[in-house]
């Protein structure tokens, strides 16, 4: 190679590198934009990692409160649970006393008619008895005539003696 074409090849060579610098300063512009953009999505995402830490902090603070609060439900819920068994077996005895008191009721029904059908039974009684009273009233009212009719009979005859 001669000297001519060794300098040809190295301006060659030099115009490829100026236009290789040339192109790598746009790109190292747009690399520069890129970071610029890059660092400003990271201070976003700063901010939202904070408002996120913020939020679950809140959650935690939440969850915690919901813990306590599913404990105190549960709790109600066994004593719920407690107090349907404590009525289930008061629901039980009182079907108890109300079959008891259904009993009690037909046996009273059955002595009420019974005593109804007494009471019929008296009060015919009454009215025979007020019928024989009249009746044996004006037997006293006839005897108590004859006696004394008898008596001034007595008395006629003692006067005759």
């Amino acid at each position: 190679m001669t000297n001519d074409e060794l300098l040809q090849a190295i301006y060659n060579n030099m115009q490829n590198m100026q236009q290789d610098m040339s192109e790598m300063k746009y790109d190292i512009k747009d690399l520069k934009q890129d970071v610029t953009e890059l660092k400003e999505d990271v201070t976003v995402l700063k901010q939202d990692v904070t408002e996120l830490k913020e939020d679950v902090t809140v959650l935690k603070q939440d969850v915690t409160e919901l813990k306590e609060d599913v404990t105190v439900l549960k709790e109600d819920v066994t004593e719920l649970k407690e107090d349907v068994t404590v009525l289930k077996q008061d629901v039980t005895e009182l079907k108890e006393d109300v079959t008891v008191l259904k009993q009690d009721v037909a046996e009273l029904k059955e002595d009420v008619t019974v005593l109804k059908q007494d009471v019929t039974e008296l009060k015919e009684d009454v009215t025979v008895l007020k019928q024989d009273v009249a009746e044996l009233k004006e037997d006293v009212t006839v005897l108590k005539q004859d006696v004394a009719e008898l008596k001034e009979d007595v008395t006629v005859l003692k006067q005759d003696v």
